[in-house]
This record gives C-alpha cells, sequence and structure tokens, in this order.
C-alpha cells in the first residue's frame, strides 16, 4: 500500500515517546511490529452506552467489526462517542446531535486513522456521526429490532394508546401491559420510524453495506453484515474511496426517493440537509420537493400501515424498493456504494417474497406521497408535511387557530375541558424549534384535546416549528422556518386567526393583513435563552434554522483529514 494513502504513516513512523508507547501496546495485543507497519488503521467509532437502550446489541457488532478487519489484514482501534439516548436525553436528544457529530469528526480527526467504521443505530446518532465522518472525508463505512392479538410497534402505539387513554377507551393498567410487549429485544424501534427511516437513508445512500437497513438487531445476519464491514473497510483504505466518492449530489437524491417510498421519517429531511453540507453537496427543501415529487409509497409499515420492521425485512427489504425505483427511472443507477459496485448491480436482482408489506410502483401502497414542502406568509423559509401519514380531507382546510405559547403552556391547558377548540380548528404551538425549545424537540404532533378525542375525532391540523417522531402521524406541519424563537411569522400568530392550508398547493398561509402582522412584529421580543452560557449558549447562538438542517453555522462544510503539525 502507498504510504501517501496511509494517514496513521505520519504518526507512527516516527520514533517518539508515544510511538514507542504505541509499539509496546500493540505488542501485548499479540501484533508483532513487522506485522503492523504495514496494515492500514481502522477506527471503530462505536455509539454504545447503557443509557441508549437502541444500541446495547453494539458491543457485540464491534467485536464482529474488530474480527472482520483482522481478517482482511487491518488493525483495529475502537474508540466510543457521545451517544444519545432519545428517551432518556433531556431536553432533546436533537439538542446534542451537533455536539456528538464534533465529537466524532475531532476523533476521527485527530488519532492515526486511516479509515473508519461508523456504529449508531437511533434517531440522532445515526446522522451525527455521519456527519462527522463526511467533514473529515475518509474511507467509511455504517453499520447500523404482539398485544391481544395484534401486532404493536414502539412510537406508533404508544401515540394512539395514550389517546385511547386520554378518551377513557383503556385504563392506565392496560396501557402499561401494552407497553411492555413493544420493546422484547434489543434494538430501536421497529417501526418505521427515525431510526429506521436513518438505517434505509444509509443503505440508500450507499454507505452502509446491502441489507443494512432492516435485519433486526438479534438476527444472526446483523453480526454477518458487520464483519463484511470489517473487512471490506480495509479494502476501501487500499483502494483510497473516501466519502465524498459516495455521498454525491445523486446519491441524496437516491436517498430522497427511497425515503418517500418507505414512508420514511420527516426527520430525515433535517439530517440529509446537514449530512450533506458536510460533504460539499449543497442540498435543499426544494431538492426534497422537487425530487420526492411523483413518487409512491410503497411500504405497509407503521405508522402509516399495518406491518413491522421485522416483515419489511422477511419481505425483502429496501433492496426490493430501490429495484422498484430503478425500473420506474426514479434511481441513479450508477450510484457508488461501499461495497464496490454501483447502487443498481447491488438492488436489480432483489426478490420481493411479501406484496402485502411491499407493493409494487405499479400498484402502490399510497399514491403520490413524498415530503411536501410548503410556503407562504408563515413559513417564508419553508415547512414540511408527510402526506402518507396525514388525513386526506385535511390536506385543504381553513380554520381559526388556537395557540400555545410553548409546551408548557400546550399541557397546561390542554385538557381543559372549558378550551375554545373544535375539529374545525387549527392547533398552533410556538417556540419549540431549534432555538425555541433548545433542541427542537418532538412535540409538533400533539394529542388532541379529550373533548375532541371523546367524540371519535382522531385527527386535527397542527402546526409548529418542533419535530415529529417518525412513529407519529396526523396531518402534522412542522419545522416552520423561520422558527418563533427567531422572530419568524409564526411568533405573531393569535388564537381566533385564520389560517390557510393547501398541501397540494404547497401553500400555508396566515390570513393576517400585513400592517397587522408589522404591528404585531414591533410588540414582540424575542424570549429569554434557557442557559447563559456553555453549550446551550453556544447552540442557541449559531443554530441554523431547520430549513438548512440544523447544524451549528460554523460546522458547515469539511476540514478534510489533514492534521498541521506534530505534538512535540
Amino acid at each position: 500500500m502507498a504510504e501517501k494513502k496511509r494517514r496513521s504513516a505520519q504518526w507512527f513512523s516516527r520514533q517518539d515517546i508515544y510511538g514507542f508507547i504505541y509499539r509496546s501496546w500493540v505488542k501485548n495485543r499479540g501484533v508483532p511490529q513487522d506485522q503492523f507497519d504495514g496494515r492500514p488503521v481502522i477506527g471503530i467509532c462505536n455509539t454504545w452506552s447503557e443509557l441508549t437502550p437502541c444500541n446495547t446489541h453494539f458491543r457485540v457488532l464491534a467485536d464482529h467489526v474488530r474480527h472482520g478487519i483482522l481478517e482482511a489484514g487491518g488493525f483495529p482501534l475502537e474508540f466510543p462517542v457521545m451517544s444519545l439516548g432519545e428517551t432518556l436525553l433531556r431536553p432533546t436528544a436533537m439538542l446534542y446531535r451537533n455536539l456528538a457529530s464534533m465529537d466524532a469528526e475531532e476523533s476521527i480527526r485527530g488519532n492515526p486513522l486511516d479509515g473508519v467504521v461508523l456504529l449508531g443505530g437511533c434517531d440522532k446518532t445515526t446522522p451525527s456521526i455521519l456527519m462527522g465522518a463526511a467533514s473529515v472525508d475518509l474511507p467509511t463505512i455504517f453499520v447500523s429490532g404482539k398485544f391481544r392479538g395484534h401486532d404493536i410497534g414502539s412510537g406508533t402505539n404508544v401515540w394512539s394508546m395514550s389517546e385511547d387513554l386520554r378518551a377513557g377507551k383503556i385504563s392506565v393498567e392496560e396501557f402499561h401491559e401494552a407497553e411492555s410487549c413493544m420493546h422484547r429485544s434489543h434494538g430501536h424501534c421497529m417501526t418505521m420510524g427515525t431510526a429506521s427511516t436513518m438505517a434505509s437513508m444509509i443503505e440508500a445512500l450507499g454507505v452502509g453495506m446491502p441489507g443494512n437497513a432492516a435485519y433486526p438487531a438479534v438476527d444472526a445476519r446483523r453480526n454477518v453484515l458487520a464483519r463484511l464491514a470489517g473487512r471490506r473497510i480495509v479494502q476501501l483504505v487500499k483502494d483510497d474511496v473516501r466519502l465524498a466518492q459516495i455521498l454525491t449530489k445523486q446519491a441524496f437524491e437516491n436517498a430522497i426517493r427511497a425515503n418517500a417510498a418507505i414512508g420514511g421519517s420527516t426527520n430525515a429531511v433535517i439530517h440529509l440537509i446537514a449530512i450533506a453540507r458536510r460533504i460539499g453537496v449543497e442540498l435543499t427543501l426544494d431538492d426534497w420537493d422537487r425530487v420526492g415529487s411523483g413518487v409512491h409509497t410503497l411500504v405497509n409499515l407503521k405508522p402509516n400501515g399495518e406491518y413491522l420492521m421485522e416483515d419489511f425485512c422477511y419481505a425483502g427489504g429496501l433492496p426490493v424498493v430501490l429495484r422498484e425505483l430503478g425500473e420506474n427511472g426514479l434511481l441513479h443507477k450508477d450510484a457508488l456504494t461501499v461495497n464496490g459496485q454501483t447502487l443498481w448491480e447491488n438492488v436489480r436482482n432483489a426478490e420481493c417474497w411479501n406484496r402485502d408489506v411491499i407493493h409494487s410502483f405499479k400498484s402502490p401502497f399510497k399514491e403520490h406521497t413524498g415530503i411536501a414542502v410548503l410556503r407562504g406568509n408563515l413559513c417564508p423559509d419553508g415547512a414540511i408535511i408527510k402526506p402518507s401519514a396525514a388525513t386526506p380531507a385535511l390536506m385543504q382546510h381553513r380554520g381559526r387557530a388556537v395557540v400555545f405559547a410553548n409546551i408548557e403552556d400546550f399541557h397546561r391547558r390542554i385538557d381543559d375541558p372549558n378550551l375554545e377548540i373544535d375539529e374545525r380548528s387549527v392547533m398552533v404551538l410556538q417556540n419549540c424549534g431549534p432555538k425555541g425549545y433548545p433542541g427542537m424537540a418532538e412535540v409538533g404532533n400533539m394529542p388532541l384535546p379529550p373533548k375532541i378525542l371523546k367524540r371519535g375525532i382522531t385527527d386535527m391540523v397542527r402546526i409548529s416549528d418542533a419535530r415529529m417522531s417518525g412513529t407519529a402521524y396526523g396531518t402534522v406541519v412542522l419545522h416552520i422556518s423561520p422558527e418563533a424563537a427567531a422572530g419568524g411569522t409564526l411568533a405573531l400568530v393569535r388564537s381566533g386567526d385564520e389560517i390557510e392550508l393547501d398541501v397540494a398547493q404547497r401553500k400555508l398561509q396566515l390570513v393576517v393583513s400585513d400592517s397587522e402582522l408589522a404591528a404585531r412584529r414591533a410588540r414582540w421580543q424575542p424570549p429569554k435563552p434557557a442557559l447563559e452560557r456553555g453549550y446551550w449558549k453556544l447552540y442557541v447562538d449559531h443554530v441554523l434554522q431547520a430549513s438548512d438542517g440544523a447544524d451549528l453555522d460554523f460546522l458547515v462544510g469539511s476540514s478534510g483529514a489533514f492534521v498541521p503539525r506534530d505534538n512535540h
């Protein structure tokens, strides 16, 4: 292998004290010095943590990756990065996505690594470590789990059963019994939530091995895939195939169409924009609307459908979906992937084993359901809605706003039987965006008032600058940009204002005169930040809006793998 292709040679060709210590450590691991000198050093970036239940199986996966690297003639070094537990981290895991990306980036750049295998599985660890790796641009591979006779899915059935509980249809004991049926093994949500969506995006982008998206965490094939990734990363280093050769504009367009076809999470919009801009690809909301337009949802999975991720796996997984897209002119077939083949070479022979789970493009599960990007005076920089999860009758709607100033105001008032609200109303939530929460919490799918639920009504138009879980559903307009805390029009909405939604026309309009909005703006005061120091202050001062990926402004772009000086 040519020395110019090995970053580790910059460190270990020197006879300094740290080189001596490192060589002694290598010897203690049973690798003779003369063998080490020719081996590429491969980092295993592991997001395992006892605080992140989704990733509890990663210690086993890391061991399979390590053996694969050794088998292929590489030298593995595992290192940890900040793990983002979606269920435990406060105020929201999204606040720390960018911090974790910095952890991954600097660990990869600052250490003597020739390539890296990324282990991430839950909602924010997947995009964060790929963002970090993209800013370094080394050879990289990413490796990404019944109640009373009914299949139930984490997240999705939490939302539906919590509504049933608040409507008085089930008891607290029944709710807790159902909860215990949802998580019975390692792995993340088994619905097409954000975690499963991002695993699918990894495969569609070509940065994961074929089959990455759908194998259950406890399936032995997941271990085989990890072993193969360990072997393959060594060859990527030898061939000097870097992330920038994989993460092209065509790759991101493939992922956008795949997201529409799987009925994927709205969170993929923010994450893919952020990842793309780290690698130097300009990806915008307009790309999402343009590329995803005309793509049907093919996959019948919760929260949009009936089945779970395990069923998706047994039906053939993402390769079947990508083949359907490719056969209908909706795939950049020559996009390169990390296994050395093009995306089309990987999927052209994929077979579907269950058409109830994965429909054909000519007989789709739902038609024309790609992410829709809305514009108007309420969201001049854009907002999004997921048509596959919405109620068709509400996609064109005009109603009176019922405004909640923040999430505390919402929780305080939503259960009040005297709340002035009906099914025609538009629920509006302010100050839950990147700056306002901070960290853009998954609260956009606001629970409906009990007095509405008790009448059998299960959906209303809801609007916010927040996100929602990929496991959620409903006619929910999200990611309004600019957000309320940044002085967007959303901050000026008052209860009683009329709001017009027309998804077909891509329109979201606050029916208030410009002069009245100007008067309201003159009286508006920005909310005080939750903390005035530390990472929270850094985040609030520098976070971009949702339309730009909610990255920190100084992290956009790539610094590459170059390190200017030695440490002595």
